[in-house]
């Protein structure tokens, strides 16, 4: 198999993300900082060149990636649609501690959603189908989803996506060191170069 890069992009703010709320499926559209922010990448993915790009059906994905300079240059991917929450769908998670104190999404069972394992088949399915077409691939989706795409790239299960934040329309880029997959950028955002 030949080396792949994966070119990540967290959506833009949404009224949600900036609450805290858990956004699985809710189809939640950008702010107008959220289409800013989006706006803000294009310089820098236009001087890129991208054998394929795939998005989330949601519009926050989509809007991110026509702000980016991607108008419906995209394929629709059912595959980087959000972890679906369940009955915690807008709830924060202070909210959620009033009564479970000790939830995290990382544990909990997800009541009428996805479970952490179904989210990483998904995620595993994305990076297997970008191995199969090599290349580089940029990916427009959701935090949770694209933290768990990362850790089944490194080899890890799909809950040490704990413990990679990614802040609303950041830069991530998976790639290779020799033929060890890597990380080669994390969470890249417009306030980091500002």
């Amino acid at each position: 198999m030949g080396q792949i890069e994966i070119w990540m992009i967290r959506h833009g703010e949404t009224d949600w993300s900036q609450a805290g709320r858990h956004t699985g499926r809710s189809d939640v559209r950008l702010t107008a900082h959220g289409r800013e922010q989006a706006l803000r990448l294009a310089p820098l993915l236009s001087k890129q060149v991208f054998d394929r790009v795939w998005c989330s059906p949601l519009s926050r994905a989509q809007d991110t990636a026509d702000q980016a300079g991607f108008n419906d240059r995209f394929d629709l991917m059912t595959d980087l649609l959000e972890w679906d929450y369940g009955v915690y769908e807008g709830l924060t998670t202070d909210e959620i501690r009033i009564s479970q104190p000790a939830f995290s999404t990382w544990t909990a069972e997800i009541e009428g959603g996805e479970t952490l394992q179904q989210v990483g088949i998904r995620a595993k399915r994305v990076i297997d189908r970008a191995a199969t077409e090599k290349g580089r691939t940029l990916l427009f989706a959701h935090a949770h989803l694209l933290r768990i795409l990362t850790a089944k790239w490194l080899g890890l299960e799909p809950d040490a996506g704990r413990l990679l934040a990614l802040d609303p329309a950041s830069v991530s880029i998976l790639g290779h060191e020799h033929e060890t997959r890597v990380i080669r950028l994390w969470n890249l955002t417009q306030t980091w170069c500002d």
